[in-house]
């Protein structure tokens, strides 16, 4: 692959740039040596003045000197006839920013009055930059489409932007600046935008250019794929394949595909007069043959727009080759034959071959010759034939490119009567059901029928006759039907007949199994399988499964020569285990009468087998506690094992030892226990194979209450009394019960047998409050009482309240009577009395 010349200069200018740095650096340390006055000749007002001032470099003159030969060397480097005529680039794509040798001279001579402020300026230069997007030297659109090119300017705040063509044309597209951004959009694009657009960028002094190449390409349609005529095999056709719309076309390859294989392949070398969308073709010739049947044609078309490896366009188009071929081998099948009698009736069907597929055409020829059309279909059905329908028919295979011919003559013949008898020749007749014989006759108006066996015997049927036809009936059969039976037909002159065999048999039902007892693991038991109503059972086979197992067989073999229905049937022993469970006993019962027909000739019954094992393990949890309070709720589960699971039975015990049934469920459950759900609870787990026993005690507990506390013989006693305080409680469990009386510093315990504490002759100091607490693991309780005990009476010290009574009523008695007169005497001596009066002269 070639570099680019662009390549190639930037290789050079990056080496050259580094060399220039590292160079500037070096001699920016060495003291006392001139600045190259070759370098800067041609730029007098950037150099010189720096040369003049600096003299000699100094350490402080690093970064100056640095810089002036980097500038120096840019310079050297921007001149054309050192990269022969490409365009320079500082940062970006080479030919596509121009700095320094496309500004003017003031603009490139920048006037630095000290080292520091030229500093800022060179470093304010190179921070200001263009860039175009899409970030690419050269793009490609269609004719039609939409293009925009964004131009940004970074490092400057109000750039100031243009846009223009490098040959200077006018501008078709619109321009929209929006603060460092300006888009140049070209919608629809057309001929008119191919150019090289350059974006120019003008911040203050300082000015900058980017340019893009737009290049223009119309590749919007699929190719288009013609047939000079439909494709028939070993015929020439010519394939067009035709590109629309194509510019520049100079870059278009067509190629034509059959398969996977190119026919041809066409390149459009020339080029172009002038700029203008273009259709181009491409035309093969070629005969088609059966290979080409079901292949497709390809027509791929590539436009090689771009200079450098990019993939190209391409569209292609695909169509399936369809194969045109002839009609021919066009045959005629004829059922049942193409001599036939009156009233018969004839199915011919033809068939051609080709592509597409030929249509079928039915014709009889005429006397004259010309056809007459029958049919469009490839089946052509005659019923009642008649003489007149003897003659030649046509069968035409038709397509869109040709026709074939087939012909076959019809004989039609006058037809005989003639006689059948149904189902015959032989039918298997079950014994109990019924069998009718048909004797049907054709081509016969006036028939008349006889019936009889072969060894005269009497028929034991009904017979019917009716116009053509004639029905013995066979109900219910029975071994005296089994006979061959004989139809005679008389039309006029002619007789005719025919015969049928009558076989019997009886299998009228599936084997039926049956057990010795219910299937319990371990137990044996005897399983029977059972044909009943079976004839002739010196054919019977009889198998027993177990599974896929067989068990036992049996061919019964024995002579039956006398006509019977016997039952028939096969018996074993066997211990089922546990894996028998869910396997299936299969009695199989065969009938194999090879010529006999009949259906079914085998019959069978299945019984899945479920095993019983006795039920076990039985065992009962009690949440929370056997061991309750009064009101608790407890919930008691029982679970069993066995097969099938055994049924749950929950009883009481009874005193006398019976067990009252309660709950059928796994869980019985108490919400609020009582003292009488206290007992022997009993879990029976059962099913058929037996029974299993569990049992739990169920204690409640109940707090005690109904404290009885009594004081006998009273509560209030004399000095000197017997008294006996007694604390009694019914409670189950027993509680124990304390005695106590009431003192200064609380309550003393008193020793008390069985509730009970007796007090000899009561002191005064017995008197007092007495309490009974009675308590067990639930709870406590308590009853209290006062007991009184009086004094006896004496001379010294009693003093009776009723006396007291007495006197006290005795002294309000004397003074009121001394009080009444008193104000009598001073009513008498003044004259009259005044209560108002007396009140003042006593104050």
């Amino acid at each position: 692959m070639k570099k680019s010349h662009n390549g190639y200069s930037r290789i050079y200018n990056l080496t050259f740039l580094k060399c220039a740095v590292v160079f500037s650096y070096l001699f920016a340390f060495v003291s006392a040596i001139p600045f190259p006055q070759n370098t800067i000749q041609g730029y007098p007002h950037r150099y010189q003045n720096m040369r003049n001032e600096a003299g000699f470099f100094t350490q402080e003159t690093v970064v100056s000197v640095a810089t002036y030969w980097f500038l120096a060397w840019m310079d050297a480097i921007h001149k054309p006839s050192m990269l022969q005529g490409v365009p320079p680039k500082l940062g970006g794509e080479w030919g596509q920013e121009h700095e320094w040798r496309d500004q003017p001279q003031a603009e490139r001579n920048i006037e630095i009055g000290g080292k520091e402020s030229e500093i800022m300026g060179i470093f304010a230069a190179q921070a200001f930059k263009v860039d175009i997007f899409p970030n690419e030297y050269k793009i490609f659109t269609q004719i039609g489409d939409s293009v925009s090119l964004t131009c940004s300017a970074t490092g400057c705040e109000s750039p100031s932007f243009s846009w223009r063509t490098q040959m200077d044309s006018p501008l078709s597209g619109k321009v929209r600046n929006e603060g460092t951004t300006s888009t140049l959009i070209m919608d629809p694009v057309s001929f008119e935008d191919e150019h090289q657009y350059l974006c120019t960028v003008i911040c203050g002094a300082m000015k900058r250019e980017k340019a893009i190449r737009v290049e223009i390409y119309s590749f919007s349609k699929d190719p288009e794929i013609h047939l000079s005529s439909p494709p028939e095999v070993g015929k020439p056709v010519t394939v067009t394949c035709s590109v629309p719309d194509v510019y520049p076309f100079e870059r278009l390859e067509i190629e034509l595909l059959k398969g996977n294989r190119s026919m041809k392949v066409q390149e459009f070398l020339e080029p172009s007069e002038k700029k203008a969308q273009e259709t181009k073709s491409l035309e093969v010739t070629f005969s088609p043959t059966d290979e080409d049947i079901g292949k497709a044609l390809v027509c791929q078309a590539t436009l090689h727009i771009y200079d450098d490896d990019s993939p190209p366009k391409e569209r292609k188009t695909t169509k399936e080759l369809e194969v045109y071929i002839s009609p021919k081998d066009t045959a005629v099948s004829v059922n049942p034959s193409t001599r036939l009698q009156e009233g018969d009736s004839v199915t011919m069907t033809c068939t051609s071959a080709g592509l597409p597929a030929p249509w079928i055409l039915w014709s009889k020829k005429l006397d004259n010759g010309n056809l007459q059309l029958l049919s469009e279909n490839a089946t052509l059905t005659l019923i009642s034939m008649r003489a007149e329908d003897s003659g030649i028919y046509v069968c035409e295979g038709v397509n869109l490119v040709g026709k074939d011919r087939k012909e076959v003559k019809l004989i039609v013949q006058e037809k005989m009567f003639t006689v059948e008898i149904s189902p015959g020749p032989q039918i298997a007749a079950q014994i109990g059901h019924s069998v009718v014989l048909t004797c049907d006759v054709r081509d016969c108006e006036s028939p008349s029928f006889s019936w009889r066996t072969q060894i005269d015997s009497p028929l034991n049927g009904k017979v019917r006759s009716e116009g053509s036809k004639s029905m013995l009936t066979l109900s219910p059969v029975s071994f005296e039907h089994e006979h061959f039976y004989l139809c005679t037909v008389m039309c006029g002159q002619k007789k005719l007949e025919k015969g049928i065999q009558v076989k019997l048999y009886s299998f009228p039902s599936d084997p039926e199994i049956e057990m010795s007892g219910p299937l319990v693991s371990g137990n044996p038991v005897t399983v029977s399988c059972k044909v009943p109503n079976v004839y002739p059972f010196d054919r019977l086979e009889i198998e027993l499964f177990k599974g896929e197992s067989i068990m036992m067989n049996k061919i019964f073999l024995e002579d039956a020569s006398k006509k019977a229905l016997e039952t028939k049937s096969l018996e074993m022993t066997f211990i089922p285990t546990t894996e028998d469970t869910a396997n299936v006993l299969v009695c199989l019962a065969r009938l194999p009468i090879d010529e006999m027909e009949f259906e079914p000739k085998q019959r069978q019954s299945t019984q899945i087998l479920y095993v019983n094992v006795a039920p076990r393990d039985t065992t009962i949890s009690v949440s929370p506690s056997s061991i309750l309070e009064e009101g608790s709720s407890v919930n008691m589960t029982c679970s069993s094992n066995g097969l099938p699971t055994p049924k749950i039975l929950w009883s009481r015990q009874l005193s006398n030892g019976d067990l009252q049934p309660i709950s059928e469920n796994a869980t019985l459950t108490f919400m609020s226990t009582k003292m009488e759900d206290s007992g022997i609870y009993v879990c029976e787990g059962i099913n058929q194979a037996g029974i299993s026993r569990k049992e739990v005690k169920l204690i409640i507990q109940v707090a005690p209450k109904d404290i009885q506390l009594t004081a006998f013989p009273s509560e209030s006693v004399k000095e000197g009394d017997t008294v006996i305080i007694s604390c009694i409680c019914g409670n189950v469990p027993p509680t124990l019960i304390i005695l106590k009386k009431k003192a200064e510093t609380g309550y003393t315990v008193l020793k008390s047998t069985g509730g009970a504490y007796t007090i000899h002759r009561a002191q005064l100091e017995d008197a007092g409050v007495y309490q009974c607490e009675s308590k067990n693991e639930v709870g406590s309780q308590l009853r209290s009482l006062t007991l009184d005990v009086k004094g006896r009476e004496s001379n010294k010290d009693y003093f009776s309240p009723e006396f007291l009574v007495l006197y006290c009523a005795s002294a309000l008695i004397l003074t009121a009577i001394g009080m009444v007169t008193y104000f009598a005497r001073k009513a008498n001596m003044t004259g009259s009395y005044s209560l108002v009066e007396a009140q003042r002269t006593k104050v």
